[in-house]
């Protein structure tokens, strides 16, 4: 007999297990596959950015993360510029990222820098709590076919057994060779291959101190040989490099990988490197990320160069949007055209987040002056040079603010407003409630963030002074459409100083959806019951 379940996952990295968590905090039903058994120690991503640690704030996690933190929470998120590590120094950025865990108004967790499959590991460890998923590592995906209510789905255990899934919905989070993406004849659209780099594991006791640039999240290194990074990754005397110049689909020889680390960061130590593998920067969007009950998330349809901290990030993202949505689709309060709005609105900001990243990507492929290591007045000139121009040109990377919690969604589900919209800056954030922005953050007099007091699914934030009649129309509402709302009046809070508004619908994603000063009825258009 087939297996049954209401969401099939293909894919157990950040992008599935967030979706996971979304669904299992829901009651929904889900069977995640993965065809390996995620492990190693060479994470993709090391920077786990304000919005994704909010999603985990609102999971139960943030803090879990944080104690995992492998330097400590408070480790200096810098991003160094150098000619070497043994070399000069050419600029720096410090906080990159907002990752100092000061408290701040604008948002209520900070970003961090662990290895990417630290946080797998937390993330899987709360998927386990929900007794609602399943999981399957050693499984691989095979085909599906589908009609108006099913997918049925072909798995293969480590054991070799073929096993038939049936899903209402099949996501494939699958990452960039997506077997998923291929099925529904999706295509990547974009510029693959812009660059070909290694991805160097090894370990180095004693490097943190044999450098005299103080510690540092990154050293990024311009030498007459090239661009290339460095950076300590994990107790233990781990480090990851990344020098340009690989063959796709190649590894290094360990005694070959260790040299090329040696010559290039100018230090001469034991080198134990672990991996020595190669990555490809692409630049792809896909043409389309759905085919009725198959979804592509994360990226299986978006790819980004890794310069801002933006994949991973945005993937995650799509977990949260799609989760929410097919949840409320499953759960009967979710209407046609809601699953169907997380392209319309996830799109357009992958395709915003990949420009960003490839103006951040440009300086990593430039030429380097030959004579930029000199010890002499024209390579010291060649220094200052370069240093001022990445202090004027990097700092969009590593000050990412107005990208990661500034760009609103468009859509027939969010009600719309005349008049302009806010202006986007990159690094800048500029909080707006205007429908389809990011709900503004504040603290609470006890300590609380203003999000804490956001329901699970929709929340009617009311303002001291709002008309008890309107909240109440709000509630039989919901009822009546069986939409999980929660209405707050938060104590202490200038709702309507905060939002130019004395009530706002806000989305479980928490992004508004509307505002008003008087109630309308307005949920079945918000669920995608109603196309304006």
């Amino acid at each position: 007999m087939p297996t049954e379940t209401e969401v099939l996952i293909v894919g157990g990295g950040p992008v599935g297990l967030a979706l996971a968590i979304e669904l299992g905090t829901r009651g929904i039903r889900a069977l995640l596959v993965e065809r390996s058994e995620r492990t190693g120690n060479a994470p993709r991503a090391k920077t786990t950015n304000v919005r994704t640690r909010t999603h985990l704030r609102r999971w139960g996690i943030a803090d879990r993360l944080a104690a995992a933190s492998p330097f400590g929470v408070d480790y200096p998120n810098n991003m160094i510029f150098v000619t070497r590590l043994s070399g000069y120094e050419l600029a720096r950025f410090e906080n990159a990222f907002n990752a100092s865990p000061e408290r701040d108004d604008r948002y209520p967790e900070h970003g961090q820098w662990v290895p990417q499959y630290i946080l797998e590991r937390i993330m899987l460890d709360r998927v386990r709590e929900l007794p609602s998923i399943t999981i399957r590592f050693g499984t691989t995906f095979l085909t599906a076919t589908q009609d108006s209510d099913h997918v049925t789905s072909t798995v293969v255990g480590a054991d070799g057994q073929e096993e038939t899934i049936v899903s209402k919905y099949l996501v494939g989070a699958d990452g960039g060779r997506s077997v998923v993406r291929d099925l529904i004849g999706a295509r990547m659209e974009g510029r693959h291959g812009i660059v070909h780099a290694y991805n160097i594991i090894f370990r180095a006791p004693g490097l943190a101190h044999a450098h005299a640039h103080g510690p540092g999240a990154i050293y990024w290194q311009i030498s007459k040989d090239g661009f290339s990074a460095v950076s300590p990754m994990d107790s233990g005397d781990l480090w990851a490099f990344g020098p340009g110049g690989a063959k796709p689909g190649t590894s290094l020889p360990p005694d070959e990988a260790a040299e090329l680390i040696r010559d290039r960061i100018g230090i001469d130590l034991p080198y134990e490197v672990l991996s020595a593998d190669s990555w490809t920067a692409s630049e792809l969007l896909a043409d389309r990320y759905a085919d009725r009950r198959i979804i592509l998330a994360g990226d299986s349809c978006h790819l980004h160069p890794p310069a801002g901290g933006y994949g991973m990030n945005m993937g995650v993202g799509d977990g949260v949007d799609l989760g929410w949505k097919i949840a409320a689709s499953l759960q009967g309060w979710g209407g046609p055209k809601l699953v169907d709005s997380y392209e319309t609105e996830r799109r357009p900001i992958h395709r915003k987040v990949i420009d960003e990243a490839m103006a951040n990507f440009q300086i990593y492929v430039a030429p380097t002056p030959e004579n930029i290591e000199d010890d002499t007045p024209e390579g010291a000139a060649v220094r200052e040079r370069i240093g001022a121009a990445i202090k004027a040109s990097k700092g969009r990377e590593f000050d990412t603010l107005g990208t990661v919690l500034g760009l609103c969604y468009h859509s027939p589900l969010i009600v719309g407003e005349d008049g302009p919209e806010p202006e986007h800056d990159s690094q800048i954030y500029r909080p707006s409630a205007r429908p389809g922005c990011l709900a503004p953050h504040t603290w609470l007099p006890d300590g609380r963030s203003l999000y804490d007091v956001f329901g699970q699914d929709f929340t009617l934030l009311a303002a001291a002074d709002s008309d008890p009649d309107d909240l109440m129309k709000a509630r039989e509402e919901a009822a009546r459409l069986s939409v999980p709302l929660t209405v707050v009046t938060p104590e202490g809070v200038d709702v309507r100083g905060l939002y130019d508004a004395s009530l706002i619908l806000i989305r479980p994603d928490q992004h508004v959806a509307w505002r008003g000063e008087c109630w309308e009825p307005v949920l079945s258009r918000v669920t995608g019951s109603l196309l304006a």
